[in-house]
């Protein structure tokens, strides 16, 4: 890796988006949010419980930033392609509508991760890849 790239790198945080496709179905996208980057967001919460939804289709209750803290998640889209989410992956849940994704803890049995609601006419500041 070159000093650019090295410099490009420390300035952003990867990140992974759901988002909805045609026929009612959901993608992903990859890519990055800068860093130090002002979020408009009016509160955010915790959560730890893992049996709620796992691996029951769904999409997003709104848009939001999922920030994992702790767990190892293999996210399934349904256009059947899948994506890990582990700490240091942000994910940006836009898939608000259609038969939305699953998801499963892969190692252990714990996921726990803060959401960052968003306001409908915020920006999430994705940059796909």
């Amino acid at each position: 890796m070159n000093t650019d790239q090295a410099e490009t790198t420390k300035n952003y945080i990867k990140a992974i988006r759901l988002i909805n496709i045609e026929d009612n179905k959901c993608a992903f996208e990859t890519g990055t949010i800068p860093i130090r980057q002002h979020i408009n967001a009016n509160y955010f919460f915790a959560q730890t419980d893992v049996s709620s939804l796992e691996k029951i289709p769904h999409p997003a209750p709104r848009r939001q930033y999922v920030i994992t803290l702790k767990g190892k998640l293999r996210f399934t889209v349904s256009n059947g392609e899948t994506f890990i989410i582990e700490p240091g992956i942000i994910l940006i849940a836009n898939d608000t509508a259609g038969e939305g994704h699953t998801w499963q803890v892969i190692e252990g049995n714990e996921w726990e991760r803060i959401y960052i609601p968003l306001e409908d006419d915020t920006n999430d500041y994705f940059i796909a890849d």
